[in-house]
């Protein structure tokens, strides 16, 4: 049976379905996915073993069009996106069965919660949201020394941002101990060369810059072999909790019961308590940015020498 799947654009969202389509698979045992969706999330379930078929949309005619091709022979069409394109789409495609995730619809508990609580909700059933998975090729740690894989940027915009200097203060002090790497995508490369500039300066040597640089996968298997990870509310943490690496997030103006790393071990969350929180801006409304300007290295240093590791 072929199921056709809107991905989520972003991509940590699209490590949060993943429990949901495990379960997908628990109600649908002889079930195959075509996915598609943004290119990282792609890039991201294109491996999973039941995918027959992945493709990027592209947003005009002629993408819309290639869906509703594909879409013939498709039994159950599920849209993780709740956006009037995604609806309009809905109403063209072939399959037989149609559902689509409405966040109207499911307003408390984690995400990964609620993506799941989607997938019981349209078939009727009750499965709780098991653990993350990432599927890729050459999954395996090669750890032989300690790294810190920083990522400093976000996706959704500067609010989730800590400042640059604060993550080249903790890279420089952890810099004796690890190798320090920094991690993003094509957004964060400004922001990156600014760690590096500061770390150049302090005389780090042992820091590695893949901003920019890398694809999915190899972000994946990266971001597998560190030691450590550091973090603002990034798609990337998403990754590092699929991995049970031991975790620093640092919280501004998101929702931290919904977005917060899901079952990882040794995750720790710093965060302010300022009556602005959460706002849920891309850039802060007030100019001052304090919820996370308010959080100092020492305090970042001090929350990663309890993880023992």
């Amino acid at each position: 049976m072929k199921i056709l799947v809107e991905l989520p654009s972003w991509l940590g969202d699209t490590v949060m379905i993943s429990p949901s389509i495990e379960n997908l698979l628990k109600i649908f045992p002889n079930a195959s996915f075509i996915f598609f969706g943004s290119k990282v999330s792609i890039e991201l379930m294109r491996s999973h073993p039941r995918c027959i078929d992945s493709f990027v949309f592209d947003k005009n005619f002629l993408g819309f069009k290639k869906i509703v091709s594909k879409s013939k022979g498709t039994k159950i069409f599920l849209s993780y996106r709740g956006s009037f394109r995604s609806r309009l789409l809905k109403f063209f495609v072939k399959s037989n069965h149609k559902f689509q995730y409405r966040k109207t619809n499911f307003l408390s508990g984690h995400q990964v919660e609620k993506y799941n609580e989607f997938i019981n909700k349209s078939f009727n059933t009750n499965y709780s949201a098991g653990e993350l998975k990432i599927f890729k090729k050459n999954s395996k740690k090669t750890l032989n020394r300690k790294i810190i894989a920083i990522n400093p940027g976000a996706s959704y915009g500067q609010a989730k941002c800590w400042p640059p200097e604060n993550f080249a203060e903790v890279a420089k002090t952890l810099s004796k101990e690890y190798k320090v790497i920094l991690l993003g995508g094509n957004h964060d490369i400004k922001v990156a060369k600014q760690i590096i500039k500061d770390l150049v300066r302090f005389g780090v040597t042992n820091v590695k810059n893949y901003a920019g640089l890398t694809s999915i996968d190899e972000l994946c298997s990266l971001i597998e072999n560190a030691t450590l990870f550091l973090t603002g509310d990034s798609g990337s943490m998403h990754i590092a909790a699929a991995y049970q690496v031991p975790t620093i997030s640092i919280f501004g103006p998101t929702k931290l019961k919904e977005t917060s790393q899901w079952r990882n071990k040794l995750s720790i969350v710093l965060k302010t308590n300022l009556e602005c929180q959460p706002c849920m801006k891309r850039e802060c409304p007030l100019g001052h940015h304090k919820c996370m300007r308010d959080i100092v290295p020492d305090k970042v240093l001090k929350e990663i020498a309890k993880l023992k590791i």
